[in-house]
């Protein structure tokens, strides 16, 4: 296992930066998922630690030793990107056992290693098949088999999930939680899918625009989100947003009428309250209530999802039991609690009004 920091980190392409100084503490034996909308530098951060970018300045050290001039080969990781790349001409065992092989490794030590990897992600049976021979999802364990082989001290994943399909999406989202917690060995993981980040992750980055917004574990993201971007990025379905005035220590919603802020919070002007869809509640129960209309039920088995179109014609997003018998048109009262609401100032930072 290895930490893994980056100090003052930027990229740059010609006059272009992309990155710009990041700085980021990674601990030893922790699943880091860092995650944010296409274009953000999440991929370009990733491939730098791997050796596979250069760097235009900063510093990035795995354990006590800066790497900023090794090359990918000396950096003692590995990493399984969103292509299998497997070699289609080999069988699994072989693939496994090829790297080891160029290394010079001794027989017996790759055979072993490759029986550990198999046994860990249960293809044993799959050692003497072609690539042709399997499904995705068996391929993708073979391309995180290639990595664990190698007895890393820190491993890479690059959107490893994206070629697959929902349900095996979500069946090798537990495997690799099960897999982190066997080995306990240091991972970075990058994925642009914020329930992947939510459901792996002992702690989340969330970067936007080369910058990073948020670090902190899936709970502080959800609960305690730091901006208004990070609020509606975390979250599925994403926060409802209602665009609120403020002045004289009321600040006043559309629909749902005023709610007292402590003064000296926010200068007057221009504020956003943040409701997601599980805190509101259908009928009258809470200290803030408006009226709408369903114009859309989404049906989903355990849970179903109404979008509410209020008087002043913003529509919400309202969470209800699978068990709820709502219809299309209906004239229904929806409810929410101030206190449980999210806070942001006019420019999207929050305000921690009600944070114990």
């Amino acid at each position: 296992m290895a930490s893994v920091t980056l100090s003052d980190v930027r990229k740059s392409y010609s006059s272009l930066e992309i990155i710009h100084g990041v700085n980021l503490e990674v601990k030893s034996g922790e699943f880091l998922v860092l995650v944010g909308p296409s274009g953000c530098g999440k991929s370009t951060l990733l491939r730098m630690i791997a050796g596979l970018e250069e760097i235009t300045d900063g510093t990035i050290a795995i354990g006590d030793r800066i790497v900023n001039d090794l090359p990918a080969s000396q950096r003692n990781l590995s990493m399984v990107f969103q292509s299998y790349a497997l070699y289609p001409h080999m069988s699994v065992r072989k693939n496994l056992a090829f790297g080891l092989g160029n290394l010079r490794m001794p027989k017996d030590e790759i055979a072993r290693r490759v029986a550990d990897a198999a046994k860990i992600l249960q293809i044993e049976e799959l050692l003497e098949r072609k690539p042709r021979q399997l499904s995705g999802g068996q391929k993708q364990r073979v391309a995180i088999g290639r990595a664990i082989v190698r007895e890393p001290q820190l491993f890479l994943f690059d959107e490893p999930l994206s070629n697959l399909d929902a349900e095996l999406r979500v069946q090798m989202r537990v495997e690799l939680a099960g897999l982190y917690n066997r080995l306990g060995t240091t991972m970075i993981y990058v994925t642009h899918d914020q329930v992947e980040a939510m459901t792996m992750a002992t702690r989340i980055v969330v970067l936007r625009g080369g910058n990073i917004e948020q670090v902190g574990t899936p709970y502080e993201l959800y609960n305690f989100p730091r901006n208004q971007f990070v609020a509606t990025f975390i979250g599925s379905p994403k926060m409802n947003i209602i665009a609120a005035s403020h002045a004289d220590g009321q600040a006043h919603l559309p629909d749902f009428g005023d709610i007292a802020l402590p003064l000296g919070t926010v200068a007057p002007g221009m504020l956003s309250v943040g409701i997601r869809p599980e805190q509101f509640t259908i009928g009258t129960t809470g200290d803030r209530t408006a009226t709408g209309t369903i114009t859309l039920v989404e049906y989903l088995g355990s849970e179903i999802f109404i979008y509410v179109k209020l008087a002043s014609g913003q529509t919400v997003l309202v969470q209800a039991s699978g068990k709820a018998q709502h219809r299309l048109g209906e004239t229904i009262d929806i409810a929410f609690t101030a206190q449980n609401a999210h806070y942001f100032d006019a420019d999207g930072q929050r305000l921690g009004m009600f944070d114990a």
